[in-house]
């Protein structure tokens, strides 16, 4: 529905149901802090990032005082600082961050515009990211965990939670916002679209990222989705609308677009002259101040002139105080910054995983208890799935392909049949959408389980990769979003630049990320479990020529058995060289040194790696070999190599080596990748080469 064409005679009312002298409150305390910040800190250089939010402000106070259920939370963008304010987000926490200064959102690590706030008196603030649209899909997983622990984990406290993404116009016309929007409709999904449409992003007119600049006007015919639209610089109608649309999400479980127009009375940042604007553009605008509007829309309705005038006042004081009390904290202590990568024992994150919901992982073994005959990765893997399905509720498994089908790779064949179409689900076809919604389960409390198909199509999904990565730090341990990504990749039987790529080392250069590389069932079996019971994000890495290789056939090693993260096995011994591999090259590299007396060393992970393993052999057998399948320059071994050098060197008695593919695509003829590829021949020379240096 078009709720602009709408104005009954209850708009020229006040709702009795909004605390409007608070709302008063709030939208002097926003402009106060934005006059502070562009008056004085900015000017001081105590702020490098500034944002107003000035005619964003009051729609936002009035959708906040619209989020009281503990269970809601919204994901914002950087001009949301007036409802973090109404979620009751601590003044000085918000000038501080500013700042950069110790304590609020980050602890200094992350601007201050980039919002977070754990709340356990309402609406939560998920951590936002600073990518345009990137809130929009872990708000989209935030709404689909809501609706997990409805109607599979049958908790009456998801009854009417909503998630809300907010965004401008700008970015309807990112990934994100069709991701969500795609993932919300047909999954009919609790979720509430707000966009905050100021005419411009940046320099750049609306009218270029939706045709005629009205994205409620053109998903007007979208099926699911319900639209509301108006003015968001009237109070009456801005409230009216406002509750209308968390009304529909809350009552008919299922997802709104509500668009506000709404003026941007500074430029996009304090150093945005706006000189793109028209001069009439800007009267115009100032033309639509909502403060003057909300000043007669109470004055003398419900507030006394002087009682209007000491608002202003009260909050221009409050101002003053945060910035008082910010500054007192001074700058967080550099010996930290190090911290909060990754979990650290007996520091449990406020928010997110599902450790914070009170999971404990059971007892576990790190012996294998070898059970029936040898199996292949792929049931290896699936065993493992199902049975962490069957004992924690709180795994969710999705991808493209993985239900019926059962995956291209027949991982996950039966899963959805055993555990039904709410815990083994299909997803539509967008990575973005895939990870991000898993960010979004995994802060609600889950363990989400995506699958990327190949390792090729995780580039559409890497800022979410890596603003997942990154939470812990960049909130300061405040929030955590641990999941496993399960990514197949490698070569098969031949090679193309699509489905053969590997490329591990990209995802151990996004901080946060731990890194599983199993080379055989029995690995997998033991790092799977793992990551499924631990409370970090994990690229779990399934090598397609390892899934049904004879070599990487075990017994399987139990249902209590786990691999510790960051510990190599040694496969051969020796003491003439050191091969350091992973995945698929682990057999290349035993059939190469049959010959010789060699440490073959299988690190199984790459974040973390097993550096120790590594120099102690290196130090007894005096060569180092490294051998892997992805590209030379820049790859994984390139920094093994520098730590051999760089703690080891004194130790060589011939230079570190390295086997892997040249720097090209993988090419798709079998006789062309067999080619690039290293072989057991090449890997061979290199040894022989290396032993008689």
């Amino acid at each position: 529905m078009d709720s602009s064409a709408q104005k009954p005679d209850v708009w020229n009312s006040l709702d009795p149901t909004i605390d409007w002298s608070r709302v008063a409150y709030l939208v002097a305390l926003s402009r106060a802090i934005d006059t502070l910040e562009e008056t004085c800190l900015v000017p001081e250089k105590k702020i490098f990032y500034q944002f107003s939010a000035r005619g964003h402000d009051m729609a936002q106070i009035l959708l906040g005082c619209q989020l009281s259920d503990p269970v809601d939370a919204i994901c914002g963008y950087y001009r949301s600082r007036p409802l973090l304010l109404s979620l009751g987000v601590d003044v000085a926490d918000a000038l501080g961050s500013a700042m950069g200064l110790a304590g609020g959102y980050s602890d200094g690590r992350d601007i201050g515009v980039v919002f977070n706030y754990p709340n356990c008196r309402g609406a939560s603030a998920l951590p936002m990211c600073g990518g345009v649209g990137a809130q929009y899909t872990p708000a989209a997983g935030w709404a689909q965990a809501i609706e997990y622990h409805r109607t599979v984990l049958r908790d009456p406290a998801y009854e009417r939670g909503i998630a809300v993404a907010l965004g401008g116009d700008g970015s309807v016309a990112s990934n994100g916002f069709w991701a969500a929007l795609t993932i919300a409709t047909t999954q009919a999904l609790p979720m509430l679209f707000y966009i905050e449409d100021n005419g411009f992003g940046i320099s750049v007119p609306s009218r270029f990222q939706t045709p005629g600049g009205d994205i409620a006007a053109n998903l007007k015919s979208w099926p699911g989705l319900a639209i509301f639209a108006g003015d968001g610089t009237d109070p009456a109608e801005a409230a009216l609308l406002i509750d209308r649309a968390v009304t529909h999400v809350r009552d008919k479980r299922a997802p709104a677009l509500l668009r506000l127009k709404v003026p941007r009375l500074q430029g996009h940042s304090f150093h945005d002259n706006q000189t793109y604007k028209a001069p009439e553009t800007v009267a115009l605008e100032w033309a639509r101040d909502p403060l003057p509007k909300l000043r007669s829309y109470l004055v003398p309705a419900l507030l006394k002139e002087e009682e209007w005038t000491a608002t202003q006042d009260r909050a221009k004081a409050e101002a003053e105080a945060a910035r008082e009390r910010a500054e007192a904290r001074g700058a967080a202590d550099p010996g930290t910054i190090l911290r909060n990568v990754f979990f650290e024992e007996g520091a449990l994150q406020i928010g997110g995983g599902q450790w914070t919901k009170g999971y404990m992982p059971p007892p576990t073994t790190d012996v294998p208890r070898p059970e029936g005959p040898r199996i292949n990765m792929v049931t290896a893997i699936r065993r493992t799935l199902d049975h962490e399905l069957g004992i924690n509720p709180r795994v969710v498994l999705f991808g493209e392909d993985v239900g019926p089908k059962g995956g291209v790779h027949a991982v996950t064949l039966g899963l959805q049949e055993e555990f039904g179409v709410g815990r083994v689900f299909d997803t539509s076809l967008s990575e973005e959408g895939i990870v991000g919604r898993a960010v979004g389960m995994a802060l609600a409390g889950l363990m989400p389980v995506p699958e990327i198909q190949f390792r090729k199509y995780a580039e559409p999904a890497t800022e979410q990769i890596n603003d997942c990565g990154t939470m812990r730090w960049r909130t300061n341990n405040r929030f955590a979003a641990p999941m496993v990504l399960r990514v197949p990749g490698g070569f098969l039987k031949c090679g193309d630049p699509w489905h053969s790529q590997t490329n591990e080392v990209a995802f151990v250069h996004n901080p946060g990320w731990k890194v599983a590389v199993p080379s055989n069932a029995d690995d997998a079996v033991g790092l799977l479990r793992t990551a499924l019971r631990g409370n970090d994000p994990v690229l779990f890495f399934e090598h397609r020529a390892m899934l049904n290789m004879a070599w990487a056939r075990r017994p399987y090693p139990g249902d209590d058995y786990a691999l510790p993260f960051g510990r190599a096995r040694t496969t051969v011994s020796g003491d003439a060289i050191t091969i350091v591999t992973w995945g698929a090259m682990v057999p290349r590299c035993e059939e190469a040194a049959r010959d010789q007396s060699a440490d073959v060393i299988d690190l199984r992970t790459l974040m973390p790696w097993d550096r120790e393993a590594v120099l102690a052999s290196v130090r007894r057998t005096r060569r180092c070999l490294i051998v892997h399948e992805d590209l030379k320059t820049a790859g994984f071994g390139a920094e093994i190599a520098a730590v051999v050098a760089d703690e080891a060197f004194l130790d060589l008695d011939a230079p570190i080596a390295r086997v892997a593919m040249p720097d090209i695509p993988s090419p798709h003829h079998p006789a062309l990748f067999d080619a690039t590829l290293p072989s057991v021949a090449h890997i061979r020379r290199r040894i022989d080469a290396l032993v008689r240096f």
